[in-house]
């Protein structure tokens, strides 16, 4: 049995960042279930590595980065862990633009920010934690840890030991937040376990043209996935050397 091998090749009209997101139509929830509409945004090596010297910011892209910045003045909440918003140095999520576009939505000009700290570690030296308009959600299990903003609105609740699960999280904000949709921008051990609890509706991959090696993290980490989760590419699109695969999880 052959297979054939289809060329990408200029099969449409340029998209912009902005009409990619609206075609996803994040706001729409998901079909017979309380959690929000997930999609997940990651980048990484040609070889699997998803960071360069412990951070993504060297395997991006104009476009990867107008992307991800749509993405998150698309949805209601950005999901993502407390390493990645220490090494990226999580600051000024949105362009004025893009706030104003929230706000005629009737949304919020930022996004909630919510990240799972079960030992109640947050990185709040981060200039997130510094911008007034910043509302972030901290999700823990340690019960005396005491976690306040610089500036930024920032929201603790306390689970049981045990329960911080990312899907129990997810709960929580569509039914105490009314979130729709939300975001993850990772790390690798966060979208792991999305993954292993089948709840992510769309993988945006960006894949660098960049063989990094090394021992940093793939884009999963942690145990193997039992059996593996298997997708569908639905787009990929190219800016110069970079390839964008969207991905929506195998029926």
């Amino acid at each position: 049995m052959s297979a054939s091998l289809l060329p990408l090749g200029p099969a449409g009209a340029a998209r912009t960042a902005e009409d990619f997101v609206d075609a996803l139509r994040l706001t729409e929830g998901v079909p017979g279930s309380a959690r929000p509409r997930i999609a997940a945004a990651m980048i990484s090596a040609a070889d699997g590595r998803a960071t360069v010297d412990g951070r993504s910011a060297p395997l991006g892209h104009p476009a990867d980065a107008a992307l991800l910045r749509e993405l998150r003045a698309g949805v209601d909440a950005i999901l993502v862990g407390t390493g990645t918003l220490a090494a990226e140095r999580y600051a000024n999520l949105l362009d004025d633009d893009q706030r104003a576009r929230r706000a005629k939505r009737g949304l919020s000009p930022e996004p909630l920010v919510a990240t799972i700290a079960r030992s109640g570690r947050v990185p709040v030296d981060i200039p997130l934690f510094a911008e007034p308009n910043a509302r972030i959600a901290v999700y823990t299990e340690a019960a005396d840890a005491v976690i306040q903003g610089r500036g930024a609105q920032v929201d603790v609740h306390r689970f049981a030991t045990g329960a911080s699960s990312p899907d129990a999280v997810l709960e929580h904000l569509a039914a105490e937040r009314g979130v729709r949709c939300v975001l993850c921008e990772g790390g690798p051990t966060l979208l792991r376990a999305l993954v292993a609890a089948s709840c992510i509706d769309h993988l945006m991959l960006t894949l660098a043209p960049l063989l990094a090696g090394g021992g940093g993290p793939n884009v999963l980490e942690s145990e193997p996935l039992v059996p593996p989760a298997r997708l569908r590419l639905r787009e990929v699109h190219r800016a110069d050397e970079h390839l964008f695969m969207h991905y929506v999880p195998q029926p």
